[in-house]
């Protein structure tokens, strides 16, 4: 299993969601990203800590494209694993994007607790960073953003956030990570 989990958390191929950047002269802090409307499957954990609601979360998804779906497929694991954090809740979304060959029909989930979520078009603003994370990391990386969209005036909702995760838990150097604030119209 090992073997298998490190593989798929190892894809940086064309199944990752697509997005576009705004031509405009990019800040030095944030990337500004408009992803298109993809499907994910999700599930949310209710009443733990964020970092047992991801584990448990990711262990509860991972079954389903491991073949816990109604056609019984493996499904390749595709970067990232969102989770949505919202402020003063306990509860946590955790999502796998589903690849481009499952976009327009995925597998139904046979466990309860999972869905099928689609998310409309959307920008984001993403602060990258590295190494491990942790619930004190990502919040203060959330913070750090938040405090640069202030500066630059740009508007984004402020009564939560989303972690990006794009490494397998294997790896040690040159971890990818983000916090995204979706854009305020």
């Amino acid at each position: 299993m090992i073997k298998s989990f490190k593989q798929a958390f190892q894809s940086t191929g064309p199944d990752i969601p697509k997005f576009s950047t705004p031509e405009s002269e990019p800040a030095k802090d944030y990337e500004e990203r408009r992803y298109e409307a993809t499907k994910w499957a999700s599930t949310v954990i209710e009443g733990e800590v964020e970092k047992e609601a991801v584990k448990k979360g990711f262990k509860k998804l991972y079954s389903y494209i491991q073949g816990k779906n109604d056609k019984g497929v493996k499904i390749e694991m595709i970067s990232p694993v969102i989770n949505l954090v919202t402020h003063g809740s306990s509860n946590y979304t955790v999502s796998f994007f589903l690849p481009a060959s499952y976009q327009s029909n995925p597998p139904a989930p046979t466990q309860s607790g999972i869905f099928i979520e689609e998310k409309r078009a959307m920008t984001v603003f993403v602060r990258s960073f590295g190494g491990f994370t942790s619930t004190q990391r990502n919040a203060e990386n959330a913070r750090l953003l938040a405090e640069s969209l202030k500066r630059d005036g740009r508007p984004y909702h402020e009564e939560f956030y989303y972690t990006a995760g794009y490494d397998s838990p294997f790896k040690l150097i040159n971890r990818r990570n983000e916090v995204w604030l979706l854009k305020r119209d």
